[in-house]
């Protein structure tokens, strides 16, 4: 039995896979609120059964060294060592959740994706990873002419870069906010999009919806913006959501530019596939291609949204199913 794990700063997602040839069995599945508990390790008591374990891993979200994660999003330490112990497992692995979300796309089909610009086709090589959710996540998958290889990053904490004059008043409002540093995680996250909103609200460029702020008050604000822009009943939203996917975009950009992924970018977690008909409606691409004399190499590039909302597990499943071997 495998037991995959998926843990971000909002939700932890724990099931367990048993191997049946090269396909994967979910036997037991279960969604848990992260900041409900102190440590991994009390979670995980609550997850288990006695279930006989095989292997582990472990897709969480912050760096891993030498078999160690500190949350970057949640106040926990995740130890190899530690995990090995609370479940009797030799083989246990912690993978930065892109790099779990990476191994998942790679073994997903065709239909777990809605293409921004089907004329461009994939051709051999890398394939570049964003997630934004909770925070922003980025990976990139090597291809070395026979394979691929999993190269995980932090490139979500990179220097904001406003690309216009209103970005730039963004980024001023944001150094207010985050004197230390303005990563493209405050921007390009559920709790970025919040500022944006904010930033275009202090503006006074749009009216204040009232129904809006009400509603902010009892629900994710994050999750208010994005529905409130999508319905079109909400200005201030949509202006905000068009602004976030157009610098999600941009920083897609960026990455092509650093990894030259002709094997495509695709964008996954949490965000993207809730506010596909936003992105759909061409702003991201736009920030995407807006590279100068690099638009026509970026534009060759396929922009894919991932839909399945499980990527990262899976990826932690299939990648457990091969140490397993």
């Amino acid at each position: 039995m495998i037991l995959a794990g998926d843990i971000g700063g909002t939700k932890t997602l724990l099931a367990l896979y048993q191997q049946q040839g090269d396909d994967l069995k979910c036997i037991k599945k279960q969604r848990f609120v992260s900041d409900e508990f102190k440590t991994f390790e009390s979670l995980l008591v609550e997850f288990l059964n006695n279930e006989k374990i095989t292997a582990v891993c472990i897709g969480v979200a912050g760096p891993v060294m030498e078999g160690v994660c500190k949350a970057t999003n949640l106040p926990w330490v995740l130890k190899t060592s530690q995990i090995q112990a609370q479940v009797g497992v030799e083989h246990v692995v912690l993978l930065n959740d892109l790099e779990a979300t990476a191994w998942g796309i790679l073994n997903l089909s065709a239909e777990n994706f809605v293409s921004l610009n089907p004329q461009a086709v994939a051709r051999p090589g890398n394939i570049a990873i964003l997630a934004a959710g909770t925070g922003l996540g980025e990976a990139v998958i090597v291809w070395n002419g026979q394979s691929y290889h999993v190269m995980a990053t932090e490139g979500g904490h990179t220097d904001f870069a406003p690309t216009n004059e209103e970005e730039i008043l963004l980024l001023r409002y944001l150094m207010a906010c985050y004197p230390e540093h303005v990563s493209y995680e405050r921007i390009v996250s559920g709790d970025g999009l919040v500022k944006i909103y904010q930033f275009l609200k202090q503006k006074s460029d749009f009216a204040v919806n009232d129904e809006t702020e009400l509603q902010m008050q009892t629900t994710d604000s994050a999750a208010v913006v994005s529905q409130n822009a999508i319905k079109g009943n909400d200005p201030l939203c949509v202006k905000a959501l068009t602004l976030f996917c157009r610098i999600y975009g941009a920083e897609a950009g960026n990455l092509a530019l650093k990894c030259l992924p002709y094997g495509g970018v695709v964008l996954a977690g949490g965000i993207a596939a809730k506010v596909l008909p936003i992105i759909q409606q061409g702003v991201l691409m736009k920030g995407f291609l807006a590279k100068g004399r690099y638009h026509e190499l970026l534009a060759q590039m396929p922009v894919k949204v991932c839909t399945n909302a499980e990527a990262a597990l899976l990826g932690a499943a299939y990648y457990a199913s091969k140490v397993n071997d």
